[in-house]
């Protein structure tokens, strides 16, 4: 197995100069060409447990959501990846199955891998063990949502707004009646759309029927199950605004089932993946988080918090939303008004 003295005999360069291009740092460009030609060659490969042995580093960061099959997490961790590898840390990702039981142990097997920092969601909002972690200087970025009584760094969407500003383009083309579909109570994003939506109806003087907010589990199954319990109401909405991927995909199949023709009978809008919107027809109003924004700042706040600088702690990043409202989304019908 080739060393990193192979590396530097081979290149010409010494092992310093090698060692500060590994570990992301700038070297001439016609350094950089020789190690990594040297690199590729003898297939070099860096031996990071032998190296945080002596350095008390592993090189390598944990990321933990509540589960892969979510897509806005998946978009996440691909450009979390994209930063932290660039400067040559590597990745283990866990997800907890949305078990809050879960969640801990496998934050436990994350520390137990001595990884040199933690991007964390939190299902089950447990404050004890993440303070430890920031006790100890362990580095943790909180992302999609804040915990109360915790002072962490955390990248979240401004998820209050982006729910306000998805009804008020409701309310905007008449619609008095409008359902929503939320998350579980305890999660931080459902509380935090749920008054984006509240606070709307109060800003334009709406009465706030509590039929009409219908709570799932941000999966395809509650989605669908939401919806029927909102068309079923003696007095149906004219408009549904549902906040997650995976429910809006399940209101979608029960919108299909039910024979409900969009925007005719009901005016619609879903969260997230442009390319769905795209697919669906009519085209799907929906409310687009900045996932490749939300990714790369949790990598780079990280990044600072592993290079010791502990400036402006805790950072709370609260990235805007954009709203595309499409042929799924028209003025209210006058019976409705």
């Amino acid at each position: 197995m080739s060393t990193i003295k192979d590396v530097a005999k081979y290149s010409g360069l010494s092992i310093a100069t090698i060692s500060k291009y590994l570990n992301g740092g700038n070297v001439l460009e016609e350094n950089r060409v020789s190690i990594q030609n040297a690199i590729d060659q003898l297939g070099y490969k860096r031996n990071n447990m032998a190296r945080g042995l002596k350095t008390n580093k592993t090189m390598t960061v944990g990321v933990l959501i509540p589960t892969l099959d979510n897509i806005f997490f998946t978009k996440i961790i691909s450009h979390i990846e994209d930063i932290i590898q660039s400067k040559g840390y590597g990745m283990i990702v866990c997800d907890f199955k949305s078990d809050p039981s879960l969640e801990r142990s496998k934050l436990e097997f994350l520390i137990d891998k001595h990884v040199d920092g933690i991007i964390m969601v939190s299902y089950g909002g447990e404050t004890s063990y993440i303070k430890e972690l920031i006790d100890k200087k362990i580095p943790v970025v909180l992302l999609d949502r804040m915990i109360k009584g915790v002072e962490c760094d955390c990248v979240l969407a401004d998820n209050l707004n982006a729910s306000y500003q998805a009804v008020e383009e409701l309310i905007r083309r008449k619609h008095k009646r409008i359902g929503i579909v939320i998350g579980p109570e305890h999660a931080y994003t459902a509380e935090e759309r749920r008054k984006g939506y509240i606070r709307v109806h109060q800003d334009y003087q709406l009465p706030i029927d509590e039929e009409l907010i219908v709570a799932g589990d941000y999966t395809v199954e509650t989605g669908y199950k939401a919806f029927e319990d909102l068309w079923q109401l003696k007095e149906r909405p004219s408009a549904i605004f549902v906040t997650n991927y995976e429910m809006t995909i399940g209101v979608i199949m029960a919108i299909n089932d039910y024979g409900v023709n969009i925007p005719e009978d009901l005016s619609l809008i879903g969260f997230d993946n442009i390319q769905m919107s795209k697919v669906v027809k009519p085209a799907l109003s929906i409310v687009e988080q900045p996932m490749m924004e939300i990714g790369k700042t949790a990598a780079q706040v990280l990044l600072k918090r592993l290079a010791k600088d502990y400036t402006d702690f805790p950072e709370i990043h609260r990235l805007k939303t954009n709203i595309l409202i499409k042929a799924s989304v028209a003025q209210c019908c006058t019976e409705n008004e």
